[in-house]
């Protein structure tokens, strides 16, 4: 509580929400589910396009509910405008995607990284457009800024010229659904995707250059024949961007017969997918934080993860570190990884220790924390 013995109110901004949540969609998805329990918080309100959603639940469903709809109409737009500055005024304003909206005077933001401007060229060039129009003033609004790791914190710090006590690293979670799960309680669901236990080799990620998945490909296809064969590489992700030339070698290999393709996984699959896995690959160049190495750790499986960016301060060691664009060494560190079993042993209990040390319920205390003296400074 403040001085005054008041719980600040919260509006969250709630546009990262979809059927098919990445990562930032699941970090607004728990912020939406886990603050509104909270005792020290008075209310929490739901914000997205210009309306006041009851259940942010909707977004999750693939038809647009009918607050979206509405909004299209000149006459609710009206009607709403009054309501959402008086609430808007009334509460703190947390987007947790980046930008702050323009009827938003001023308001928290969660910066997940600065890939737009480290690495403009793995985006669409709308979205870089987007940055370039909206970041700098959200950045004018903003009190104060929310990161994924101590990494990013300074990078942040060093390109906005926030005060150091105005950006804070908020860990993102693991959820506990997240675990090993023993052969016979995932088989039937690999086996739809005509995979078994212990069998494959898995990586989770966007289908985007950022992501160096051409670089994994590369580094399998130097695999020994007999292994790609024994272990096959299996990609989940949604479709991306920028990638035409890595779809085409994703054909190749999977007529080769050493890829699987998956697509986008249902949220309550998902953590099958990676506990029946023998490695975990996670190649991306630049990061806010990685939720999926962490992922995979949690469910008992060794992890190969980019020497760069904040993958080694998140993995704290557990984890084995390459450099994806040095095809070579990249090979001969998943062999290594898929065959030295003192490794491997030594990888499932260390990661298993450092997911523990990631909840979502710490993230939501560090967030709270940030709120009440945000509140006070009103």
């Amino acid at each position: 509580m403040d001085a005054a013995g008041l719980s600040p109110s919260i509006t969250l901004a709630i546009d990262a929400l979809s059927p098919n949540l990445t990562g930032i969609g699941r970090y607004c998805w728990e912020l939406c589910t886990r603050l509104p329990g909270q005792e020290e918080l008075d209310r929490v309100h739901f914000y997205r396009d210009g309306t006041m959603p009851s259940d942010p639940a909707v977004f999750l469903r693939a038809r647009l509910p009918w607050v979206t709809r509405l909004r299209r109409h000149r006459w609710a737009r009206k009607l709403q405008r009054s309501s959402l500055q008086r609430r808007m005024r009334d509460s703190l304003f947390h987007s947790p995607n980046f930008f702050l909206p323009p009827m938003a005077e001023d308001g928290i933001i969660t910066v997940h990284d600065l890939s737009v401007f480290r690495y403009p060229e793995t985006h669409p060039p709308e979205r870089v457009r987007q940055f370039e129009r909206q970041f700098e003033r959200t950045l004018r609004k903003a009190s104060h800024i929310l990161t994924d790791s101590d990494t990013m914190r300074q990078e942040i710090i060093a390109y906005t010229g926030f005060p150091t006590d105005r950006v804070t690293t908020t860990y993102m979670g693991v959820s506990d659904r997240y675990r090993p799960y023993a052969a016979e309680d995932i088989r039937s669901v690999l086996a739809a995707e005509g995979l078994e236990p212990g069998q494959y080799a898995l990586c989770v990620s966007t289908l985007e250059p950022r992501k160096r998945l051409h670089a994994l490909l590369g580094a399998w296809k130097r695999l020994p024949e007999g292994l790609r064969r024994e272990c096959p590489l299996v990609l989940i992700g949604a479709r991306g961007w920028a990638n035409e030339a890595l779809m085409r070698d994703i054909a190749i290999a999977r007529r080769e017969g050493w890829l699987r393709l998956l697509g986008y996984v249902a949220e309550d699959a998902l953590p099958f997918f990676y506990a029946g896995a023998r490695l975990f690959l996670y190649p991306s160049i630049y990061e806010g934080f990685g939720l999926p190495p962490i992922e995979a750790m949690a469910c008992g499986v060794p992890t190969i993860v980019s020497d760069t960016s904040c993958l080694p301060e998140v993995t704290r060691g557990a984890s084995m570190l390459v450099s994806p664009d040095d095809g070579p060494a990249f090979a001969e560190k998943i062999e290594e990884a898929l065959t030295a079993t003192a490794w491997r042993t030594s990888a499932i209990n260390q990661g298993r220790r450092v997911a523990q040390e990631y909840s979502w319920d710490a993230c939501i205390d560090r967030t709270i924390d940030v709120y009440r003296r945000q509140w006070a400074c009103r």
